[in-house]
């Protein structure tokens, strides 16, 4: 017997010896991301009403892969909980940024549509024309519309008066939603419902991650600047400190995946004996009239390398979906 083994217990050897494979004697799980396949997608016939199908559980996209320096692949950490959908949120919220303003409604425009066109029929607002299909409702005394939200399964609605948000209108659709519950008639507004999981896109440019957006950048702003005012609110791990409507761009103090996961000889061994967090900038930058990027930029002299700003853009977009 191995001498490494022969003071072991029987079980303990029988075990081990069980959770050999060539390379040693524990399973590395990250060897089974490595060698995953992707399968081929569900054909459904030819016949079915394509809107009414979509992906159930979506997978964000990420360009570039998860090997560290080192080579060796690193399997992707999960979402934290807290983040994204496990929120408690209201079924309608406001979003502001300058003068412009509307609603985010938490069910999908398909859902939302047959309640707008109700609220605009027991209003008396005077329809003059309603296209389903883009979602928008013309009265004699404003503008109603209904879009896709940022999230997945997210509605905006809009009232507008010559392209200006009509405050009282606002209040009373508030209002009107808020009584409702999420669940409604579907409606033919199947070509708005997309995916947020699909909208947005973990990539990797050189040695830098960003995270891709194909909308305009005032409404990422917004959503995002109420997201993060929800979640970042953890003193010493995750806070915002400034909001910058202007610059399109936030300043936050977070705790770092690496800062997180140093060991007691790490700590030891370093200046700081306790877990630091550091500040870094959000920026949004727009790359056409539907395109948005986020970045994430060391405002510290403490480091902050691609593995730190890949997780911390994980957590932010997870807030987006």
């Amino acid at each position: 017997m191995n001498s490494a083994l022969k003071w072991l217990p029987l079980v303990a050897a029988v075990a081990l010896a069980g959770c050999a494979r060539e390379s040693g004697y524990y399973h590395d799980r990250n060897v089974d991301y490595a060698e995953a396949r992707t399968a081929p997608a569900l054909t459904l016939p030819e016949s079915r009403d394509p809107q009414r199908y979509r992906d159930a559980m979506p997978v964000p996209e990420a360009a570039g892969d998860f090997r560290a320096p080192d080579g060796r692949f690193r399997a992707p950490s999960p979402q934290a909980l807290g983040a994204g959908r496990a929120m408690e949120r209201d079924f309608v919220e406001r979003r502001v940024i300058g003068s412009d303003a509307w609603l985010v409604v938490g069910a999908d425009p398909g859902a939302v549509w047959p309640q707008l066109e109700d609220f605009a029929r027991t209003r008396g607002l005077g329809i003059q024309a309603s296209d389903s299909s883009r979602g928008v409702i013309e009265t004699s005394q404003a503008r109603l519309s209904v879009r896709q939200g940022l999230r997945a399964g997210d509605s905006e609605v809009r009232c507008d008066q010559n392209g200006a948000p009509v405050g009282a209108c606002l209040d009373a659709l508030e209002q009107y939603f808020g009584t409702r519950s999420a669940t409604a008639s579907a409606s033919s507004l199947a070509a708005q419902r997309l995916a947020g999981e699909a909208r947005l896109s973990l990539e990797q440019r050189g040695d830098e991650w960003l995270v891709e957006i194909p909308l305009e950048i005032d409404r990422t702003w917004a959503e995002l600047d109420h997201q993060l005012r929800q979640d970042f609110t953890v003193e010493e791990r995750r806070e915002l400190l400034e909001s910058d409507p202007a610059g399109r761009e936030f300043l936050i103090s977070y705790m770092t995946v690496t800062e997180r996961n140093r060991n007691p000889l790490q700590v030891v061994f370093s200046a700081d004996v306790r877990q630091m967090h550091q500040q870094i900038r959000l920026v949004l930058e727009s790359e056409g009239p539907r395109q948005t990027v986020l970045r994430a930029v060391n405002a510290s002299e403490r480091d902050f390398g691609p593995e730190d700003q890949r997780e911390l853009l994980e957590r932010v977009s997870g807030l987006l979906r």
